[in-house]
């Protein structure tokens, strides 16, 4: 955006979404049982929701789940969006000091997911993701208080790297603990808490930074994340939870 201008910027964004189409179109699905698919194609949507809400809601570990997620998504979304530019404007960063913190932010969540991929299991999923979602919480609360752009960028890259953990051991859960026939519905919902409820944060945070200055709002948005993390070592069965062998 600094370098380029808006233009480059929106042209390098499609230009990355247009690559993914292809990726998506060699996907290979395998197909449901027969029953699965008839119930499938019948259902409607809304009915599919339903069934995801009750399967979620009868469940130990997916109930408080999906509270993690969205307590987790809730005091992420507007810090690290909304939250960040009105900080850059703030300190006088700029386009381009913002972008170096979004790199960080990125770069973090990369070395994450690599490790995860490589991997492939880690040990007492539930309590890592719990125990990462903590800490960076308290990293979404210390953004709002460093003294210049590195110092930021070095806070950025410690959050990505804790929400690409947390995140990341979340989705493994959220998949294997879904009965099979369910894990569409299961997923369809927590995209609904993630993509549809927690950007409605991203309004309230603006409007709150400009009654109270982004350090409180920050700080509250830390406290909503960490509750997540008080949820996934508060209950027992989440915090138990663990990744098939």
């Amino acid at each position: 955006m600094a370098v380029g201008g808006a233009a480059a910027a929106f042209g390098l964004a499609g230009l990355l979404i247009a690559v993914s189409v292809p990726l998506l179109v060699s996907v290979r699905l395998r197909d449901l049982p027969p029953d699965d698919r008839t119930a499938a194609l019948a259902d409607t949507a809304w009915r599919d929701l339903v069934a995801g809400l009750r399967c979620i809601r009868r469940h130990r570990v997916l109930a408080p789940l999906m509270v993690a997620i969205a307590l987790g998504d809730l005091g992420f979304v507007g810090p690290l969006n909304v939250g960040l530019a009105l900080l850059a404007d703030e300190r006088g960063w700029g386009a381009s000091g913002m972008g170096w913190v979004l790199a960080g932010f990125g770069t973090g969540a990369g070395p994450a997911s690599l490790l995860l991929t490589v991997r492939g299991r880690l040990p007492y999923a539930g309590q890592v993701a719990a125990y990462a979602i903590l800490a960076g919480s308290v990293a979404i609360g210390a953004l709002a208080f460093v003294p210049g752009v590195l110092a930021a960028v070095g806070v950025a890259l410690l959050i990505g790297l804790l929400a690409g953990l947390s995140g990341a051991m979340c989705g493994a859960l959220l998949q294997t603990q879904a009965d099979p026939a369910y894990l569409g519905r299961v997923t369809a919902v927590s995209g609904l808490v993630s993509l549809g409820f927690a950007p409605l944060s991203m309004p309230l945070s603006a409007a709150a930074i400009g009654a109270w200055g982004t350090g409180p709002v920050f700080v509250v948005s830390a406290v909503v994340c960490g509750l997540g993390g008080v949820v996934g070592l508060g209950v027992r069965d989440l915090r138990r939870a663990e990744l098939p062998r």
